[in-house]
């Protein structure tokens, strides 16, 4: 693996194995070379009042492990659960590829993926609920 590469603006906070770590005045990148090191840029954190749709919910369990608060092994079952659920919702094929790269994600123990893929649905889900289709 070579790593994961994250683009920091001025000032902009990450999360890196539960160690909060703030950019300078400058944008900077950070190479993470460490194998299934939990990373969360904190402007993408979902707070728990916030984790008020299923996706969001969703999220914020993978979230929890990045965060350091949970094991995989605790949320691997409900992860894939609620995943399970979402597809009952999203029958789209884009939405199905998503769905399955999230549930792969878990699998492989790899919740930064897994997040990033179902942060993918948010926007699919706030036009479901706009819609009143939901």
């Amino acid at each position: 693996m070579t790593g994961l590469v994250i683009r920091l603006a001025p000032r902009e906070r990450v999360l890196l194995n539960g160690a909060v770590i703030e950019n300078g005045d400058r944008r900077a990148s950070l190479s993470i070379r460490t194998p299934n090191a939990n990373v969360l840029r904190l402007r993408d954190a979902i707070h728990p009042e916030q984790a008020n749709t299923p996706v969001k919910r969703t999220c914020y369990l993978a979230q929890l492990v990045l965060a350091g608060d949970s094991t995989p092994e605790d949320l691997q079952t409900p992860v894939l659960k609620a995943i399970e659920q979402l597809s009952q919702v999203f029958s789209d094929r884009d939405s199905r590829a998503i769905l399955k790269t999230a549930s792969e994600s878990v699998i492989a123990r790899d919740y930064y993926q897994t997040l990033k893929a179902l942060r993918l649905l948010l926007p699919r889900e706030a036009r479901l609920f706009a819609a009143g289709r939901v």
